[in-house]
């Protein structure tokens, strides 16, 4: 069973040089993140992030170092550990908030699981299961839906409220099943980049009891951003 589980969002604004004039925006977000990355490195020396790629399922060692070049300022970041790779600008970007959220926090390696975004759901909870043993911490990393504002990157959907509505009821309850039901369709309609990942964290929370601390959920920018902390009850 994981020591504790931690649940962010990927937004590139979280690293205070990127978000320039959305920097006011950011600020509760990124406190919310710092909180429980904070409890997260608290609860376990080891972590394991948790992201979804369009380039599909791998693992990413710890050590690995990646940019955010690609979102406007060349920013370095690495996961902590020693002994990886450097993929610049090619690091997945749900790897590169793991990295830069676990900068600081004393976590002594961390390494990365990423699925793709249309896993399906039986191989999320499996690789969530597999994960699920050994004293470790579980970072995982996703937005909610793209879909929350007109100007939100992916447009106007009636549909985004009651889905991340339904996302924070199970945050807060520290209910696996319910993010294990998600509909994948539904989610993939209205750009939520975390189902996946999620998914996966109900596989590795499945069949024990857990005691949630539920930080934040807004969408400030049109976009969900959930932030949780779990530890067994």
């Amino acid at each position: 069973m994981p020591a504790a589980i931690a649940l962010v969002p990927q937004p590139p604004l979280l690293v205070p040089e990127l978000s320039g004039a959305a920097a006011a925006g950011a600020e509760a977000v990124r406190a919310a993140v710092r909180e429980v990355v904070a409890a997260l490195a608290a609860a376990a020396p080891e972590w394991i992030a948790v992201g979804a790629d369009p380039g599909g399922r791998r693992s990413v060692a710890p050590g690995t170092r990646g940019t955010f070049a690609g979102y406007g300022r060349d920013v370095p970041v690495q996961l902590p550990g020693t002994g990886g790779p450097d993929e610049g600008a090619e690091l997945p970007l749900p790897l590169l908030v793991a990295a830069w959220a676990a900068a600081g926090s004393g976590v002594r390696s961390v390494h990365g699981e990423l699925v793709a975004p249309d896993s399906p759901v039986t191989d999320c909870l499996a690789l969530g299961a597999g994960l699920a043993g050994g004293d470790i911490g579980l970072l995982i990393v996703g937005d909610g839906s793209a879909k929350h504002t007109a100007t939100a990157p992916g447009g106007f959907d009636e549909r985004a409220e009651p889905f991340d509505a339904a996302v924070a009821d199970a945050l807060d309850r520290a209910d696996p099943d319910a993010l294990a039901g998600l509909d994948p369709v539904v989610a993939a309609e209205l750009w939520a980049a975390g189902r996946a990942p999620w998914q996966v964290l109900a596989g590795a929370a499945a069949g024990r009891g857990w005691t949630a601390s539920h930080r934040f959920s807004d969408a400030p920018y049109g976009v969900a951003y959930h932030v949780a902390f779990w530890e067994p009850a």
